[in-house]
């Protein structure tokens, strides 16, 4: 089942992920209803709390930078044969994530995101990941993982850590996409795909 992705201005997004166990109700129907969302939305990644669950969940499908596209509006994020071939390959389940190190020399590359339509802005993060987590299953995995694979599961865990990528920029361009994200708050968005605005209680 596909379900509406909040954006910008749910307080959801800024809350931090609490820890589930494999108890936790629905949990499969959940996991499955998120790769609906991403996929029907064309992501590469969906943190549960972007549907609205502040829980410590999240997915990643690299695929789609695998695929070419006549339209994407990134061209200089171009990848080798093997870096394709990797991409293509990488889906994964993280469950109470916890990233353990990041090292290396801060690299920029243009991120958007699902809970943001329409903005994307040079984000610079490190390249190297060791992350500690546990897959649909609830298997405990130590993992380590670099450039676009990493940069996509660092954006993820932002989510669960109650920070979006625009937390990341400068306060110079955070002040120039300001009044896109104001509008996409009250709901002025244009989205292929299902969204859902906050609406405070009277």
């Amino acid at each position: 089942m596909v379900l509406p992705i909040v954006v910008y201005g749910d307080p959801v997004l800024r809350k931090v992920g609490v820890d589930i166990d494999k108890n936790y109700p629905g949990l499969d129907q959940f996991i499955k209803d998120m790769f609906d969302t991403m996929n029907n939305a064309r992501g590469v990644g969906l943190a549960a709390p972007q549907v609205g669950k502040a829980i410590r969940l999240f997915i990643v499908d690299t695929s789609p930078f695998a695929e070419s596209d006549e339209d994407d509006e990134d061209e200089d994020d171009e990848f080798t044969p093997a870096q394709k071939k990797e991409l293509e390959k990488f889906k994964k389940v993280f469950i109470n994530a916890k990233i353990l190190s990041e090292d290396g020399a801060e690299w920029p590359f243009s991120e958007g995101c699902l809970s943001i339509p329409k903005i994307r802005e040079n984000v610079n993060r490190l390249p190297n990941i060791e992350i500690e987590y546990y897959d649909e299953h609830f298997k405990k995995h130590v993992e380590k993982y670099s450039g676009v694979i990493a940069r996509v599961i660092q954006h993820e865990y932002d989510h669960i850590e109650g920070k979006l990528f625009t937390d990341r920029i400068s306060p110079f361009k955070r002040k120039m996409i300001a009044g896109k994200l104001k509008d996409i708050s009250i709901g002025k968005i244009s989205a292929d795909y299902k969204t859902k605005v906050f609406k405070p209680k009277k």
